[in-house]
């Protein structure tokens, strides 16, 4: 038995009030769950019009389950780790322009339609300076939608109040920004009327977002036995975590609109978003990079296990509370409650997450995670965090590429790779060569963006790090600094 409205009982359809350009794991893991728990919960009453972005794509696979799919939920939530699945039922059908495009310009035409929302790959928010007004359709993204933007604005004759809500997921800063400068190039590029330019201006919104999901997408491996407790063939199933983190820099109106809140839903309207996105790098993916030649070199493999270890875990917790987050701009409560979530999140036992494959470019990810939380504390508190300290020792130690006897498979730029490789092999180990090659490592512009050795006392703090780490192993060394 396949999944169809045939099949699913409670199948309900809405007006189609949500464009959405891309139908990828994400979206349907993230946006089309959210209106799914909308219609049910808060009164959204809408459904969503999927457009395929790309030539290749699933619209086929969604129209044949008329727009069902089942999503599985999985991780840890308040300590618990749950597991629990639903059918989502907020896509009306899917589109796609390259065989359809008539179709497709005709949701111009709705007047129901109010948001648009994208994920087409960080690569997608890109300007085509060969993309035409005629083309059938436009290569790029933002082409396909000015020209549909453009078939509004005629068949409406530019009324205000049919301007939409445009709410991009790409992962790239000022998306919306970014999004809405590329409509206005094309708007030139075009020769369009300065109406036109004028009505998008005015009538249309433009949200920057942050987004946060973890979404590992079709469960390939276990999908015969999810068949089996489902009892029913699915071929779009998709697997996401229990935590999701919605936040849209926009007016508040769109709040009354889009009511997420009323759904229970982690949707954040705010101001300023550049506050969360630094939360999010400083917080998550810093406490990742600092962890893992710690955790590594002391005989650990997964983010999991590392939260989970008595050492560890308690070194790991005390760079979040004590290191990271007092370098940061917003409420206290807010951001220990965001770093318990964060830490919940690495411990979800239905993700296995290898330390080594987050280790890819652990220079540059310490200087954009890290180095901005060590740089801060010092001005803040005027003395080095000890702990983000020792964390940059011991990635100057992974960089040695050996643990024990077991060689280090290192991923880097050979620039980096081969810096590490010419100073370790000069290294006899004494104190004076182990202080030369930090010094040297710390000196690193092309990285760094600066001389790190004039951070007072880094190089010594840095150098008996490393001397400790070398003469008495990681596992004492690390004592120290707990």
């Amino acid at each position: 038995m396949n999944l169809n409205k045939e099949t699913y009982k409670e199948y309900k359809q809405y007006p189609e009030r949500v464009l959405q350009f891309g139908e990828g794991n994400f979206l349907r893991a993230f946006v089309d769950w959210q209106i799914d728990k909308m219609n049910k919960e808060a009164g959204f009453n809408g459904s969503v019009v999927v457009v395929q972005p790309i030539e290749n794509g699933l619209v086929d696979k969604l129209n044949d389950q008329d727009g069902l799919y089942t999503l599985y939920l999985q991780g840890m939530n308040d300590g618990k780790a749950i597991a629990e699945h639903s059918v989502i039922n907020s896509i009306s059908r899917g589109v796609n322009p390259y065989t359809q495009h008539a179709e497709y310009m005709k949701i111009a035409e709705n007047k129901d339609l109010r948001f648009v929302f994208s994920n087409t790959t960080e690569a997608g928010i890109a300007y085509d300076e060969n993309d035409k007004l005629e083309d059938i359709p436009q290569k790029s993204f933002p082409g396909k939608l000015t020209a549909l933007l453009y078939n509004r604005f005629k068949f409406f004759n530019g009324q205000n109040d049919k301007g939409l809500i445009m709410i991009p997921c790409e992962l790239i800063d000022r998306n919306g920004d970014k999004l809405k400068e590329i409509i206005l190039r094309y708007a030139k590029l075009w020769n369009l009327e300065g109406e036109f330019a004028l009505w998008i201006n005015e009538a249309n919104t433009f949200c920057s977002t942050l987004v946060d999901r973890i979404v590992p997408g079709y469960p390939r491996d276990t999908i015969k036995e999810i068949t089996e407790e489902l009892g029913y063939v699915d071929n779009l199933v998709v697997v996401g975590e229990h935590f999701h983190l919605f936040i849209i820099e926009g007016p508040k109106w769109i709040e009354n609109e889009f009511p997420a809140s009323k759904a229970g839903l982690n949707v954040m309207f705010v101001e300023a978003m550049a506050p969360y996105r630094t939360r999010k790098v400083r917080i998550l993916n810093g406490s990742h990079t600092s962890l893992v030649p710690v955790s590594y070199l002391y005989g650990l493999n997964t983010v999991a296990e590392s939260v989970d270890h008595e050492v560890i875990g308690k070194f790991i917790r005390d760079t979040i509370y004590e290191e990271i987050i007092p370098t940061l701009d917003l409420p206290k409560e807010e951001l220990s409650y965001y770093a318990k979530v964060v830490l919940e999140r690495f411990m979800n036992p239905f993700v296995k997450h290898y330390l080594m494959s987050i280790s890819l470019n652990s220079m540059s990810k310490y200087e954009t995670r890290d180095l901005p939380s060590l740089l801060q504390f010092v001005k803040v508190k005027n003395e080095l965090p000890k702990r983000l300290v020792f964390s940059l020792a011991a990635l100057m130690e992974f960089y040695k590429g050996k643990r024990g006897e077991e060689i280090i498979k290192l991923s880097d730029d050979v620039d980096v790779l081969e810096l590490y490789k010419t100073q370790w092999d000069k290294c006899d180990g004494s104190e004076v060569a182990l202080r030369k090659l930090v010094t040297t490592i710390l000196a690193y512009k092309k990285v760094w963006k600066m001389d790190l050795n004039e951070v007072k006392g880094l190089t010594e703090a840095v150098t008996h790090n490393l001397l400790n780490i070398e003469k008495i192993g990681i596992k004492e060394a690390i004592k120290e600094v707990l």
